[in-house]
């Protein structure tokens, strides 16, 4: 039988170098087409279509990407800082060795996507749809999320530190060496997926209304 690690174990990341870039606009990216080496800077990308685009060692800076489509993309690392994107369709995408930060999105699709060894840093999201993804050594720190869609997650060395999330949707997650001791969470729904998951004693005293009312637990004075 496989033993439990004594701690948690943490994301394992490595820093982002990227070589010098080639910049552009919007009008050399496509569709189902290979980006490689470029710099966005300002670029609006309200409404493109980039359905499975790769983008691999690219640097996107302060670009606009409202009801943008990323479905079937593929980021490798890439940076991308201060994205403004009120409406994102990432969907399906795959993100691997990308930084995320100091952007503002509202709704993020990315539902049934493969996110490896990246951190979303200093960011605020209204409502993040992860359902059925696999999360592998991610790392989110000072971000505010408003809804958090984890439903039929697999997900192993996660870590949140100083963010904050209204509520947390967890039905079939799979969690292994989930870190949620720097998370402040308004609710958390189907407690049973917590399993794998690291709290800390004040978030398991919080949260041991919910857990009793979940085991069916009668508390009387």
């Amino acid at each position: 039988m496989a033993r439990t690690p004594a701690t948690t174990r943490k994301p394992v990341l490595s820093r982002l170098v990227l070589p010098p870039l080639d910049s552009v606009g919007a009008d050399a990216l496509e569709a189902h087409a290979p980006h490689e080496g470029l710099s966005l800077d300002g670029v609006d990308l309200t409404g493109c279509d980039l359905t499975g685009a790769a983008f691999t060692e690219c640097e996107l800076v302060g670009v606009t990407a409202h009801t943008s489509v990323l479905q079937h993309a593929r980021l490798v690392e890439t940076r991308i800082e201060r994205l403004n994107a009120p409406v994102l369709d990432a969907t399906r995408s795959t993100w691997r060795d990308v930084a995320l930060s100091g952007s503002r999105i509202g709704a993020l699709d990315i539902y049934d996507a493969e996110i490896r060894s990246s951190r979303i840093s200093g960011s605020k999201f209204d409502w993040i749809n992860l359902r059925s993804s696999t999360l592998e050594d991610v790392l989110f720190e000072d971000c505010t999320i408003e809804e958090l869609d984890l439903a039929g997650v697999t997900a192993k060395r996660v870590a949140f530190v100083n963010c904050r999330v209204g509520s947390v949707a967890l039905a079939h997650a799979r969690l292994q060496d989930v870190d949620l001791r720097g998370l402040e969470v308004g609710t958390i729904s189907n407690l049973e997926a917590l399993s794998g998951a690291t709290l800390d004693a004040e978030q398991v005293t919080a949260l041991a209304p919910a857990f009793a009312s979940h085991l069916g637990i009668r508390v009387e004075g």
